[in-house]
């Protein structure tokens, strides 16, 4: 139950990729997140984003302290086939809260599925062998985040938090395009100080209990699929 949660090995990479001519053109200086989006497409009735800058491991990090500068709104939804789950993302994580809402605005998670069943532990989602979601990640760019652990944040019953790389990864830099959500009634605290909590649920956590209980295989995935649509709240 206190297994180490890691990230498939088909969605990491870690630092050192090379970078086109033109990306590192966009170094310089922190780029404007105003101008990363373009226009919104409508797709299958739902709408997706295409960001015009590629997110690496020297960019990310100075284009998310500029993005969480706007007003981010603080709720997203998480739609499931067995109800909806209510997140209210943490001021004190500002990194992940606003690489959570850019990925989110993107329509990344959508079509995505909770790949990742323990019982009596945690569900994690965002993964899936379908080749759009590796098209979504190829388009938004190869980078990892920084645990922030020092605020004191605790891995409650019902807190969100991001797992990090399975690769030599002393820092545990984290998958910007996974998260997990603590089910364990008491909480799971053995996980504090690895992992960064970012978000918690506020309502829906009966929803959790219930993925948590779907069949699963020897790898921990779900025999059926269980896919998620993510969306900003509106407050």
């Amino acid at each position: 139950m206190s297994k180490i949660i890691v990230l498939t090995l088909i969605s990491i990479v870690f630092f050192g990729v090379s970078c086109s001519s033109s990306a590192e053109k966009k170094l310089s200086k922190p780029p404007n997140p105003k101008k990363v989006l373009t226009k919104v497409k409508k797709k299958n009735k739902l709408l997706i984003e295409e960001p015009t800058l590629l997110l690496n491991e020297k960019n990310a990090i100075p284009f998310l302290f500029e993005y969480q500068k706007n007003k981010l709104p603080s709720k997203v939804k998480v739609s499931t086939r067995f109800g909806d789950i209510i997140i209210k993302l943490f001021d004190e994580a500002p990194y992940h809260k606003s690489n959570f809402i850019y990925l989110t605005r993107l329509g990344y998670f959508n079509d995505t599925f909770f790949h990742r069943v323990v019982p009596n532990f945690v569900i994690q989602g965002g993964n899936s062998d379908h080749p759009n979601t590796s098209k979504k990640r190829r388009q938004i760019g190869r980078y990892l985040l920084p645990p922030d652990v020092k605020k004191g944040l605790k891995h409650h019953r019902g807190i969100v938090s991001m797992p990090s790389s399975e690769m030599d990864n002393p820092h545990r830099l984290a998958s910007p395009y996974e998260f997990f959500i603590v089910q364990q009634k008491g909480g799971a605290y053995h996980l504090d100080g690895n992992y960064t909590p970012f978000g918690e649920v506020i309502e829906g956590i009966e929803i959790v209990d219930i993925i948590c209980e779907q069949p699963i295989d020897s790898r921990e995935a779900p025999i059926e699929n269980i896919r998620m649509q993510v969306s900003i709240v509106n407050e």
